[in-house]
């Protein structure tokens, strides 16, 4: 009796994992135990074991897809079999599957000499060390440390490479014995999630088959020796098939594998119905050496020649045919090369470093905030003699009483925690290009954190319902693992107001910039010493300046000015807010 495979559940909150690998195929005899797929989650990989023997009769997804939980994934039982009855896109959809078989044949005939290589590839007992990806979200990460090199041995658990989102810092631990045979991605490279970047194996072992930059195309052209050239030239000519308003289709899945792998699909010739585009294209495309770089993709034009990794066409390659033609004007003028190497070595008198991830993604932010929102900046300031004694006493008691080393900014968060609830507009998401307006129940602070990497923002949840001990031991804890780079990426989203501090580094007053979908964003400025009359003496004492900025298309100017105005009495009586 056929026994259908499920998408595990990996904990309550997982609603779907992505198939990473498959160690079998359709036809191989399966024994209780073995490994059929490797799946992954945004946070851990797993490998999925036969609980039944049998035959491996049908697999319903492909390595890449996202797949709900609990949801059939493939089918073992005895051969001949029926299984349509589990198939999770309905019956009729087993057909479907049954149609790429045909156009294997096409596949083989067009590239004779490509036919040779694949046969060798299942020969292999090589694996292929994949991009993990960290989170639903994640496109691509970039390798910023390798620590093994070809030719080195490697056990289980030792650390292969370091990688970097546009948020963390991860280690990728080797999850198989034996030799690194191939590395496919430099230090720097930005590597598209799931796409393998290295091969472990046994001494000699063939891993040809897993390399992205598609080596098995790379290695038939020697074999049509000179005339190879003059093919792929031919190959590149078929234009797209297009309607009548010059757009080709493409198939839901291309469009996600393509998405994926960094490829502008107006470039690809589709082979399904219409023209559509399909997944095989895509990959085909990828192993012509068509493929683009994410940066490069919109840019791209037909005949250009990528030298990006994996051959694909980067930033660099989008003006390389400019470049290229002074190079050929250089030797026409007279050769003078004592004045050539003048230049050369003035060039030495600048430095160009690759803009990391997270600086791209900052960058995009903070334009994306000014260019998109009608923002104003208030500025009051208080007396802050209360949470200055508050602290001072707090100090001397902590140890005592087992308290958090209790900061200003940490008595600032709960303030504003408990001062926000009576102004919704500043405790709100301004969404859906203005149409909504989505005002939260509870207070979630986004606390501004400087990093190695750049500006983090981990979210401090339900604010409102912590004392101040706890926001104070929950702030420095999100604080720390942002500098670290080891926060967990949901821990950067979901803040529904932010607080920023520069008061620390004597910033009197400044413009903080709103996070959005967040209405509001709060500045906190550094003390100073100020004087005011009582009882007709003039007393100095420590001031400290508020910077509210706040959206104008959200709310307006007066309950902005409202809110500041109470955060700041609050402040000024911060020892009667806590007794509330």
């Amino acid at each position: 009796m056929a026994t259908p495979v499920i998408m595990p559940r990996q904990g309550q909150s997982v609603e779907s994992c992505i198939i990473s690998n498959w160690a079998k195929k359709v036809g191989d005899k399966v024994a209780e135990g073995d490994v059929l797929f490797t799946y992954e989650t945004d946070k851990a990989t797993f490998d999925e074991e036969a609980k039944v023997s049998g035959t491996l009769l049908a697999t319903f997804f492909s390595e890449g897809d996202d797949v709900p939980c609990l949801t059939n994934v493939c089918v073992i039982g005895n051969p001949g079999e029926s299984f349509a009855e589990f198939d999770p896109k309905g019956g009729s959809a087993a057909p479907k599957a049954a149609e790429p078989a045909p156009e294997a044949p096409k596949a083989e005939a067009a590239p004779a000499p490509a036919a040779p290589a694949k046969p060798a590839g299942p020969k292999s007992d090589a694996n292929p060390v994949i991009m993990p990806r960290q989170g639903q979200s994640v496109e691509s990460c970039i390798i910023s440390k390798w620590n093994v090199k070809v030719g080195d041995t490697v056990k289980v658990g030792d650390v292969l490479f370091t990688y970097e989102t546009d948020k963390a810092t991860f280690d990728e631990e080797s999850k198989f014995e034996g030799t690194v045979l191939a590395i496919f991605a430099k230090e720097g490279d930005d590597v598209p999630c799931l796409q393998n970047v290295a091969v472990i194996g046994k001494p000699g072992d063939g891993f040809a088959e897993f390399d992205p930059s598609g080596a098995p195309a790379a290695e038939a052209a020697p074999q049509a020796e000179a005339a190879a050239p003059a093919p792929k030239a031919e190959a590149a000519a078929p234009a797209p098939i297009r309607n009548a308003e010059g757009r080709h289709f493409v198939s839901p899945r291309a469009r996600n594998f393509a998405a994926r792998a960094g490829v502008n699909t107006d470039f690809v010739v589709g082979t399904g119905a219409e023209g559509r585009v399909m997944e095989r294209d895509v990959r085909e495309f990828i192993a012509n050496g068509g493929n683009t770089t994410f940066a490069a993709a919109d840019a791209a034009k037909a005949g250009m020649e990528g030298t990006a990794f994996a051959g694909k066409i980067g930033v660099a390659d989008l003006t390389a045919k400019p470049a290229e033609a002074a190079k050929v004007a250089e030797p026409v003028k007279a050769a003078e090369p004592a004045k050539a190497a003048e230049p050369a070595a003035k060039a030495a008198d600048y430095e160009d470093v690759k803009i990391p991830n997270i600086r791209k993604v900052i960058s995009r932010s903070m334009h994306a905030s000014l260019s998109t929102m009608a923002q104003l900046t208030l500025n009051a300031s208080f007396d802050a003699t209360n949470i200055l004694e508050f602290r001072r006493q707090l100090k001397e008691v902590k140890d005592k009483l087992g308290l958090a080393n209790v900061t200003i900014n940490d008595i600032i968060l709960y303030a504003v925690s408990r001062t926000i609830l009576n102004y919704k507009d500043c405790n709100a998401n301004f969404i859906e290009d203005g149409t909504v307006m989505r005002y939260f129940k509870n207070v979630h602070l986004g606390i501004a954190v400087d990093t190695p990497r750049g500006l983090m923002v981990p979210t401090l949840r339900d604010a409102n319902l912590k004392s101040l001990n706890q926001i104070s031991v929950e702030a420095k804890a999100l604080a720390t693992a942002a500098q670290s780079g080891t926060i967990n990426p949901d821990d950067l989203k979901g803040g529904t107001f932010t607080v920023t501090n520069l008061g620390t580094m004597g910033i009197e007053s400044f413009t903080p910039v709103i996070n959005p979908p967040q209405t509001c964003i709060l500045g906190v400025n550094t003390l100073q010493t100020r004087v005011k009359s009582e009882g007709g003496v003039l007393k100095s004492y420590q001031a400290m300046t508020l910077s509210l900025t706040f959206d104008h298309r959200a709310l307006d100017g007066a309950p902005a000015a409202r809110f500041l105005q109470e955060l700041c009495k609050n402040l000024e009586n911060f020892t009667m807010l806590l007794i509330k």
